[in-house]
């Protein structure tokens, strides 16, 4: 399975990366530290022609260059990218966030826990319902 973590900070990604490496050594983690790199990434353009196609998009939505909510918008206009789940993994607990998220269409709205034994029980449980117990689209290729 193959994960794309679009997140600017660097301990949370090395969190995630530890986390997910203990629920599930078969995930790849990729990672785009901005949401100008994940489109990029996603559209195979820039350096990223022989990007593999995710089965699964966990979103920051705070991050500089281009913020979560105009990647989530872009992922779901895209013919070929808007059938990949597409997880809000974010500190805002905002309802505003949720609401705006859920209009444009994202499968799932987290919020980070801050304490590392509930992060790690997240990654699980994320592991455990979107790659194990989903049924996802082929990969598209």
């Amino acid at each position: 399975m193959r994960i794309l973590l679009v997140e600017d900070s660097p301990g949370d990604v090395r969190l995630t990366l530890e986390s997910f490496r203990d629920a599930n050594p078969d995930v790849r983690l990729h990672v785009a530290p901005d949401g100008a790199e994940a489109m990029a990434f996603l559209r195979r353009e820039d350096g990223h022609a022989d990007a593999p196609r995710p089965e699964l998009i966990l979103l920051d939505l705070n991050m500089p260059k281009k913020d979560g909510r105009e990647v989530l918008a872009e992922i779901k206009a895209d013919e070929s990218l808007k059938l990949i789940p597409t997880v809000i993994l974010t500190t805002s607990e905002a309802e505003a966030d949720v609401i705006k998220c859920f209009e444009l269409q994202a499968n799932s709205y987290l919020v980070k826990p801050v304490d590392l034994t509930a992060f790690e029980v997240l990654a699980k449980s994320i592991n455990d319902f979107w790659l194990s117990k989903s049924t996802l689209p082929k990969r598209i290729q």
